[in-house]
C-alpha cells in the first residue's frame, strides 16, 4: 500500500510537492521540514519520529 502524499504541512498549511521534502511519522501525519525542526522531530499527533518522507515522480502513482 503506497503512502498517502499529503498536499499541506498539518501545522502551518504550507503547500507540500509530491517531489519536494516533508516529514512524517508512521502513522504519516505529515509536516514541512521547517515545522519538523522547529518540533524537534517528534509528531505532535502520537509523539513519534518524524523522518524525511520519500520523494515521487510527477510520473509515479
Amino acid at each position: 500500500m503506497p503512502l498517502e502524499m499529503k498536499k499541506a504541512c498539518e501545522k502551518c498549511g504550507r503547500v507540500l510537492r509530491d517531489d519536494g521534502e516533508a516529514c512524517i511519522c508512521s502513522y504519516e501525519c505529515t509536516f514541512c521540514p521547517d515545522c519538523s525542526e522547529e518540533m524537534n522531530a517528534l509528531c505532535p499527533n502520537c509523539g513519534g519520529e518524524l523522518v524525511r518522507r520519500p520523494r515521487r515522480d510527477k510520473g509515479e502513482r
